[in-house]
């Protein structure tokens, strides 16, 4: 495998968690969080998000350095960093508000709804990045 091919792999496996997790979070926002199981299936949605994100940012920051994009590889190491804080400041949240909401607090449903978005605008932020910086990560000949 060229180190070009190895760079295309491994942005396409970046790219995968966070494109599902584009399509697949939205859906949440169709039905009411304070039913509890909708709720702890956002959670197991998030934290399988944040781990698939961790070891495919691992991957594709190997594969960069193995390439010799070293600038890239720290790029997409600081997004497999960024997963794995955010997924225990996240969760931490995710489970204190349903908490909260099952001991009858009246707002917080419309905060754990605040993280949800929250979530959203992160991952899509980062896939804009990833997109974005293409071009640049495999220069054309």
């Amino acid at each position: 495998m060229t180190p070009d091919q190895a760079v295309l792999f491994s942005t396409i496996i970046l790219l995968v968690p966070m494109g599902y997790f584009l399509l697949a979070a939205p859906a949440f926002l169709l039905v009411k969080l304070d039913v509890p199981p909708v709720t702890r299936l956002l959670r197991g949605m998030f934290n399988a998000y944040f781990l698939v994100l961790t070891v495919s940012g691992v991957i594709g920051m190997l594969a960069f350095a193995a390439a010799g994009r070293f600038a890239v590889a720290l790029g997409i190491a600081s997004i497999a960093g960024f997963a794995v804080l955010a997924r225990q400041w996240f969760l931490r949240r995710l489970d204190a508000e349903a908490d909260a909401r099952d001991a009858g607090d009246p707002t917080a449903v419309r905060r754990l709804r605040q993280l949800h978005w929250g979530g959203m605008l992160c991952n899509a932020v980062q896939v804009f990045a990833l997109v974005g910086s293409i071009p640049y990560m495999a220069p054309l000949p």
